[in-house]
């Protein structure tokens, strides 16, 4: 009872246990809903590979959770982006929308912080449906390799619906 009422009964901050760098990343979905290909997206940086390979998810609802087990390495200051980094140095950018920069993060929420060790499924980033199909391009989601110099293969798995945190779009072999 005391404990309660002067919260000595909250719980320790969560502890991620990485798994061993063993070479291969399966990334799940960051997001629920249909997995594309990167030449949907309706913008030319993604779609013609400029950041670096991946594919895309059209989202059926404003979640977006962690592929993979690793670091946040980047949380863009408007909250429509965020990088993270695998035990094996895979660096994935997921990127909320199209020209949702322009949003200045109105209708993003985000639970992670630069530095913060993240498992698959763990929540990153909550966003409006409604708001970003409102003021942006697109809700599509972009998910890159954006240092794709490590990779010596991507094997892609398009044209699905997919569950967050749950179902497989991409396994990454490092070199």
């Amino acid at each position: 009872m005391l404990k309660k009422l002067f919260g000595l009964d909250k719980k320790e901050a969560k502890t991620v246990e990485m798994p061993e760098a063993d070479g291969k990343d399966v990334l799940a979905s960051p997001a629920t809903g249909e997995v594309v290909s990167l030449s949907e997206v309706p913008d030319p940086t993604f779609a013609e590979k400029m950041m670096g390979d991946g594919l895309a998810i059209k989202p059926s609802e404003g979640v977006i959770v962690s592929p993979v087990h690793g670091e946040i390495m980047q949380l863009f200051p408007t909250k429509h982006a965020v990088g993270i980094k695998t035990v094996n140095g895979i660096e994935i950018l997921i990127h909320i929308g199209i020209e949702t920069v322009n949003m200045q993060g109105e209708g993003f929420k985000s639970f992670v912080k630069e530095g913060d060790k993240v498992a698959k499924g763990d929540k990153l980033i909550e966003f409006d449906m409604d708001l970003v199909n409102e003021k942006a391009e697109s809700t599509i989601t972009p998910v890159i390799i954006t240092n794709g110099d490590i990779v010596s293969n991507i094997d892609k798995q398009e044209n699905q619906q997919a569950t967050a945190g749950e179902t497989t779009i991409m396994t990454i072999t490092t070199k």
